[in-house]
């Protein structure tokens, strides 16, 4: 098995292909002092990427796509980072939504919004509508998300709706998490050469694959993707059983 997916790779040919990636966009920063630059422009380059890896995933047939672009936790930054953040994800919004959306992509937003402007709010509300009914693939940006603080949520939802203690399974608890209508994630990239999920999907990634680079975000090009789904296809996803009878 591991040898006929060798092959497939080597001769250009990507199998089997992941259905939800998520990626952990780390790096803009460091891009950025590397040339000199202020942080913000990093970020401002890194924001430039997330399309190029939108579309370079569209050709591969990848169905979902979750972009890691402000933890819970990224509120500590300094003010001025943190507002120009904000801006850069309101401008984004404005100049992606409408080509997106004749792409026939789906946006969906992880995380909450009430630290968010009114305004901010508004913008992601009214792209998440216009392409609600989209059938293309489903980009979910996680802005304020963090894996802990989502799980929870999801407790506090329960115990709202009174579920009780003997009614709750896995799938039950699944339909709590932001990710109710999304497939967990096969395989899940980290830029910037870091080994840790940064309180990143920690549900759901339970057997995602994981793949390291330390190539910065704003560099992670369509080489760089194919290396990460070059090995995603060479690893054997056994789910916590052993292998097929038969294989080596």
């Amino acid at each position: 098995m591991v040898e006929a997916r060798t092959e497939a790779a080597s001769e250009g040919k990507i199998a089997p292909l992941p259905n939800h990636v998520a990626i952990i966009m780390d790096g803009n920063g460091r891009w950025a002092e590397k040339r000199g630059l202020p942080r913000l422009l990093g970020h401002r380059a890194g924001t430039d990427n997330m399309r190029l890896i939108v579309d370079a995933l569209e050709l591969y047939k990848v169905r979902f796509l979750t972009l890691y672009a402000f933890s819970t936790e990224n509120w500590r930054r300094p003010d001025l980072e943190v507002s120009g953040l904000l801006r850069i994800l309101a401008a984004m919004i404005e100049r992606e939504t409408m080509a997106l959306h004749e792409k026939g992509v789906k946006l969906g937003h992880l995380g909450k919004v009430t630290s968010l402007s009114e305004e901010l709010q508004g913008k992601i509300h009214n792209a998440i509508e216009l392409t609600k009914d989209n059938t293309g693939m489903t980009l979910n940006i996680a802005f304020d998300y963090g894996g802990r603080d989502e799980i929870l949520e999801a407790v506090k939802r329960i115990i709202k709706d009174k579920v009780p203690p003997e009614d709750i399974t896995e799938a039950l608890f699944s339909r709590y998490l932001y990710t109710a209508d999304v497939p967990d994630p096969d395989l899940i990239i980290r830029t910037g050469g870091e080994m840790r999920m940064s309180n990143f999907l920690i549900w759901q990634a339970a057997y995602s694959e994981f793949y390291s680079t330390p190539t910065l975000w704003p560099d992670f090009n369509e080489k760089e993707l194919k290396k990460a789904l070059v090995a995603y296809s060479q690893r054997e996803r056994r789910f916590g059983g052993l292998k097929a009878e038969g294989e080596a």
